[in-house]
């Protein structure tokens, strides 16, 4: 099995796009993601592998009817399993495209299937993080970790990261809040640097908006990791959707990342940056002017003089201090003045 393409965690922000259910069981809607997630410049498809009787008992409370076509939450996720080949081909797909494949996995057994399949890393979703079985079969693997932390406080986090970081795995953290979709108040852009601090690792987020607006955000306070939930319709069905982007929102962060990523790469000096504008400088500055034709030896007064453009005359904040100069020359209307123009003293 050849290897899949590897998880670039110290290189550029890497924007991963979370499909989760929104295929809604179809394998061949997931292939469609895969293309579309490929070709707005992604560089991550993620997916969440549900095993039902792997992760969920009879007590479930969420064993209820919530879609037209199953009976029960549980009959969904049961809907949402997809066989190893299945999982296979979407892997050997991403990896066509050139884009890492990423699946969630919620029970012992989803792990062993993933592992089988080949993953370049696991994202382990906010549900996850008090798993201490699952945090330490994926830590065991050695592949990167990327951990939400949406449902966690700080000692719950402080709990998985020792987990992790005891098996020796790479590590990163997602800020992350666990409603869907998110409201800007509840995004926690500050706990970027907070864990960042913390936890001296590479951060990120995982975002549910629904929006591009907190990611770009995000990327301009240092996370090296985006997640956002992606939709090729908001006419769709799934719990997922309403939290999701559109594919074409989806090149539209992108981009806006590798904008925001060049300008973070780039810090401007300003007085050298306005020797370079200096050309600007002319066209769009302005000088101090005649208001009308002046002869030589006028003695100057308020209301002689204005300031328009180009530049490269007399500073328009030298125009209070010339009433009561004296022009020694001629000067037409509109011409820019200097100080040759004027007489000594």
């Amino acid at each position: 099995m050849a290897a899949p393409v590897p998880l670039a965690l110290d290189e550029r922000v890497l924007v991963i796009a979370e499909v989760g259910q929104n295929h809604d069981g179809s394998l061949g809607l997931a292939h469609a993601f895969v293309d579309a997630v490929a070709d707005a410049g992604a560089d991550a498809v993620k997916f969440q592998t549900h095993i039902a009787a792997a992760e969920s008992s009879p007590r479930e409370p969420w064993r209820v009817r919530f879609s037209y076509e199953d009976a029960s939450r549980y009959d969904y996720w049961k809907r949402m399993e997809f066989s190893a080949e299945g999982w296979r081909g979407l892997r050997d797909h991403a990896d066509a495209r050139g884009i890492a494949f990423l699946s969630s996995p919620f029970s012992l057994e989803a792990v062993d299937l993933l592992e089988r399949v080949g993953v370049p890393g696991w994202k382990v979703g906010s549900g996850e993080v008090a798993n201490g079985p699952l945090l330490d079969r994926i830590a065991a693997t050695g592949l990167p970790v990327l951990l939400s932390t949406g449902m966690s406080a700080w000692a719950e986090i402080d709990a998985a990261v020792q987990r992790v970081r005891a098996a020796g795995a790479p590590l990163a953290l997602l800020q992350c809040t666990s409603a869907y979709p998110t409201s800007p108040e509840q995004v926690g852009l500050n706990v970027l640097r907070e864990m960042r601090e913390r936890y001296g690792c590479p951060v990120g987020l995982s975002d549910h908006s629904g929006t591009i607006w907190p990611s770009l955000a995000a990327v301009a306070l240092g996370a090296r990791v985006l997640e956002v939930h992606v939709t090729l319709s908001r006419a769709m069905f799934g719990p997922d959707v309403p939290a999701s982007v559109t594919t074409s929102e989806l090149r539209s962060l992108v981009e806006g990342t590798r904008f925001v990523e060049a300008a973070l790469a780039a810090p401007v000096a300003k007085d050298p940056m306005a020797v370079t504008l200096e050309p600007m400088r002319a066209l769009f500055h302005k000088s101090v002017v005649a208001r009308r034709d002046l002869p030589a030896g006028t003695v100057l007064a308020e209301g002689d003089l204005t300031v328009k453009k180009p530049g490269g005359g007399l500073d328009p904040g030298r125009l209070a201090d010339l009433p009561g100069r004296t022009l020694a020359r001629a000067v037409a209307r509109d011409e820019p003045l200097s100080d040759d123009d004027l007489t000594a003293g």
